[in-house]
């Protein structure tokens, strides 16, 4: 990294997707709470894509599939110095592409696959893996 390169814009990148991350949480946790009869840890298996609850669930899911991948590579990043312009579009990316899937998962209830979100996933994925291979690059 040069002198006048910094990680603003991807520690910005960084806070936006997390600030997602908590409002999933907080989303699915309320929804399954205020069903009748909720038990903590439990989702009703008789659920599906019709049900927002198993829905926000699922995209909570979802991301903390995601998210532990993309935050390794994030740190990892900073750590070795890499390219901060990169990393901060790389991480821009993948918060623009998770706030979508949210978004549409919320918003689509569809069996079919690959849906809507589905192509947000893969953005997300593909700004992830891009992220990797600039580290790899740099250590290079």
């Amino acid at each position: 990294m040069n002198g006048s390169e910094t990680y603003t814009m991807a520690y910005w990148g960084v806070l936006i997707a997390l600030v997602i991350l908590l409002v999933q949480w907080v989303i699915a946790s309320g929804q399954k709470a205020k069903q009748p009869g909720a038990v903590p840890g439990k989702i009703d298996d008789s659920l599906s894509h019709s049900s927002f609850v198993f829905r926000a669930h699922r995209t909570l899911m979802n991301s903390l599939e995601n998210y532990p991948l993309m935050l390794g590579t994030v740190f990892l990043a900073f750590f070795i110095g890499a390219s901060a312009f990169w990393t901060g579009l790389f991480i821009w990316i993948f918060a623009i592409a998770r706030l979508i899937h949210m978004v549409l998962y919320y918003a689509i209830a569809t069996e079919k696959n690959p849906s809507p979100r589905s192509y947000f996933f893969m953005i997300g994925l593909a700004a992830n893996v891009a992220l990797l291979v600039l580290c790899g690059m740099t250590l290079i």
